[in-house]
C-alpha cells in the first residue's frame, strides 16, 4: 500500500474515531487534506472506497443521521467499543511461543514488526521476554527477493502475476490470487489460485524471474478457509525426499543447497562435500548445473550425467 494511501486511510479512522456525533461527508473531506484536493466525482470515489477497505480489514463504520444548517444529513463514525480489542491475556506457555516467534524472523522487515508488536504487548503488562529463551535459537531465513512483494499480496488478497520458471526451465507468466507463503524442507512456496489454470498451485519463490506486480485490487482474492488450504496444499507439495546425493560445492558458494544438506563435510583446498536429500533427480540436477563450475554432482552416477547433460545443453546454445 503506497504510503500517501495508508496516511489517508490513517487519518480517516482517526477522524471516525475520535468524533462524538456523526461526521458528515462535507466535513471529513474538510479535515483530510487529500480528500480536499480532488474534484467532486473523484472525492467520493476515493471516499467509498476507503470505507471499503476499512470494512475489509474488520472496522466496523457506524451510519447515522445529523443536523446540519441545511436539515438532516448522513454521517458516519466508529464507535469506540466496537473498535478496541477486550483485555488480552496469556498464559505463561503462550507468552513463550510469542517470546520463540520473535526469535524465529531474521527478516529485516519482520524482525520490526515482531518488535512493534512485542513492545505493544509489553505496554499492557502482558510478560514477553524473548531474552529469556537465549537457549532456544529457532530460525526462518528468507533469502527469496520476492518474499516481502508475496507476503503483502496474501495479506492484502490482492491478485499478483510474475514470470516463473519451471524445474524443466520453460518460462511463463503465471496470474495468481495468493492465499499463503509456506516453508517445506527450508525453502518457501506460494499456494493460491493459478487463475489462467483455474486450479490451485504451489509456486517455489526461487523459481520466480524479476519483480511481482499487482494483477487486480487489494481484497479481490477470494482465500478458501485455513484448513482448505492447508489440504489442498499438502496435496500440491512434492513427494519428500526419498534419496540422497553426494555434491562438491566451493566454498561460499551454494548457499541454497547448504541449507538443505544433512551433512556438510571440508574437503580442503576450498571445497566441501553436501550430503543432500532429494525427491526428483530432474530438479536437483537442474539446480546443481545452475551453479556451474561452484557445483560438481559426486553421485549418484544418473544425477552425474543429468547434470553433463544440462550443462552440455547449456554450453551448445551459449556457442550458437
Amino acid at each position: 500500500m503506497a504510503p500517501r494511501k495508508t496516511e489517508r486511510l490513517m487519518n480517516l479512522l482517526i477522524a471516525l474515531l475520535v468524533t462524538p456525533t456523526y461526521l458528515t461527508k462535507s466535513r471529513i473531506r474538510e479535515v483530510i487534506e487529500p480528500y480536499r484536493e480532488q474534484s467532486d466525482a473523484a472525492f467520493e470515489r476515493m471516499f467509498e472506497r476507503d470505507k471499503d477497505e476499512l470494512r475489509q480489514i474488520g472496522v466496523r463504520i457506524e451510519v447515522g443521521s445529523t443536523n446540519t444548517f441545511g436539515g438532516p444529513e448522513t454521517g458516519y463514525r466508529i464507535r469506540r467499543d466496537d473498535f478496541e480489542l477486550p483485555p488480552i491475556t496469556f498464559e505463561a506457555d503462550e507468552a513463550a511461543v510469542i517470546g520463540v516467534a520473535a526469535r524465529v524472523w531474521q527478516d529485516a522487515r519482520l524482525a520490526a514488526d515482531t518488535a512493534h508488536a512485542l513492545r505493544k504487548l509489553t505496554a499492557v503488562g502482558i510478560p514477553i521476554d524473548p531474552e529469556s529463551l537465549s537457549g532456544i535459537e529457532p530460525r526462518v531465513a528468507v533469502t527469496e527477493p520476492s518474499f516481502d512483494r508475496f507476503w503483502e499480496a496474501a495479506l492484502t488478497r490482492t491478485p499478483v502475476r510474475f514470470d516463473y520458471r519451471r524445474a524443466d526451465g520453460a518460462q511463463s507468466q503465471r496470474h495468481v490470487e495468493p492465499w499463503r507463503l509456506l516453508s517445506w524442507h527450508g525453502r518457501w512456496y506460494l499456494v493460491g489460485l493459478d487463475r489462467d489454470r483455474e486450479a490451485p498451485r504451489l509456486f517455489r519463490l526461487s523459481r520466480v524471474i524479476g519483480e511481482v506486480e499487482d494483477a487486480g485490487a487489494p481484497g479481490e482474492a477470494d482465500v478458501p478457509d485455513e484448513a482448505d488450504v492447508r489440504e489442498l496444499a499438502a496435496a500440491l507439495f512434492p513427494a519428500p525426499p526419498s534419496a540422497q546425493a553426494r555434491v562438491r560445492v566451493r566454498a561460499g558458494r551454494g548457499l541454497g543447497l547448504r541449507r538443505r544438506a544433512s551433512e556438510e563435510q571440508p574437503l580442503g583446498q576450498g571445497w566441501d562435500e553436501l550430503t543432500l536429500p532429494y525427491a526428483s533427480l530432474n530438479e536437483l540436477a537442474a539446480e546443481i548445473a545452475s551453479y556451474g563450475p561452484d557445483a560438481v554432482a559426486v553421485s549418484p552416477d544418473d544425477l552425474r550425467a543429468t547434470v553433463r547433460e544440462r550443462l552440455r545443453a547449456v554450453l551448445e546454445v551459449s556457442t550458437r
